[in-house]
């Protein structure tokens, strides 16, 4: 009986040093797919820069034929170069800061302080007790920062609310749903958005074109969209710098783009072109342009 207990034994041991070993297998299998991914990423970025470098500037279509890669992807990458200053984007690709060394290096900081200008403003629009969207936009989140001392409900799926500061007065609740890029999107985004009613809705957008339409990078960002907005019962507020104010003709392909049918008031800042503002004014769109 003792030997029976024995062999009983020696086979549970086994089978779970079995499923432990495959358990930190796995662990270390992803890991190591997480860190192969990362060095691909940031070698991807290295030989981007040069390319962009060395062609001065580039479009991209180019970048997306020399790296074999989605336009989706270019979009995704020049736009991390960009945000770490290493070069500007273009309406259509990117060029190089060495073209022009000092409005090169001043590029980024222009749109940033053009950014917090819209954001103090957009800031100055929320009343106390407001409950309002903010969508994917940087600019819109930012300006959470500058309601002072007024009591404000914030529900939105911009992925950089999480772990940043806000004011104690500003309650920040998450609509959850799958991770892109740093947005959250998917059905279960939308069934939470489905059941909240804002007062106001302050949101941003990758470009707005002249004719009066509002383009979009990210594949399921319109329909999200479309759920603050229909959920709104006052303002529509979109947030938008000189920068992403293009002209149709000159745009550059994007995953989709339309117009509001309801009153869209823009704020953007004042150096934003006055032929394409006039241009938006004649489409029913209020605009206010900010001092910078």
């Amino acid at each position: 009986m003792y030997c029976v207990y024995m062999i009983i034994f020696m086979i549970v041991l086994t089978l779970n040093v079995i499923q432990y070993s495959k358990f930190f297998s796995k662990q270390f299998n992803r890991e190591n797919i997480m860190r192969i991914n990362q060095e691909d990423l940031d070698r991807r970025h290295h030989e981007m820069l040069q390319f962009v470098q060395e062609n001065r500037q580039v479009d991209s279509a180019a970048i997306a034929d020399r790296f074999h890669i989605s336009l989706v992807t270019v979009r995704r990458d020049l736009r991390m170069l960009e945000e770490k200053g290493l070069l500007q984007r273009t309406h259509g690709g990117a060029r190089s800061l060495d073209n022009d060394a000092d409005a090169g290096s001043s590029h980024s900081d222009v749109i940033q302080r053009c950014r917090e200008a819209i954001s103090q403003y957009a800031a100055s629009l929320v009343d106390e007790n407001d409950t309002i969207f903010i969508n994917g936009s940087r600019t819109a989140l930012y300006m959470l920062q500058h309601v002072e001392s007024k009591t404000v409900n914030v529900y939105t799926n911009n992925g950089w609310a999480i772990g940043t500061d806000f004011p104690p007065n500003v309650n920040i609740q998450i609509v959850g749903g799958k991770i892109f890029e740093h947005v959250l999107v998917g059905d279960y985004t939308m069934r939470n958005l489905l059941e909240i009613t804002a007062d106001k809705a302050f949101l941003g957008c990758a470009a707005v074109y002249d004719d009066g339409e509002f383009g979009y990078d990210i594949p399921t960002e319109i329909g999200i969209n479309e759920a603050m907005i229909s959920m709104t019962k006052g303002q529509l507020y979109m947030l938008i710098d000189h920068g992403k104010l293009v002209s149709r003709y000159a745009s550059v392909n994007r995953y989709g783009s339309f117009r509001y049918n309801r009153p869209v008031t823009l704020i953007t800042d004042s150096m934003a072109d006055t032929e394409i503002l006039n241009n938006l004014r004649s489409k029913g769109i209020d605009i206010i342009t900010v001092p910078v």
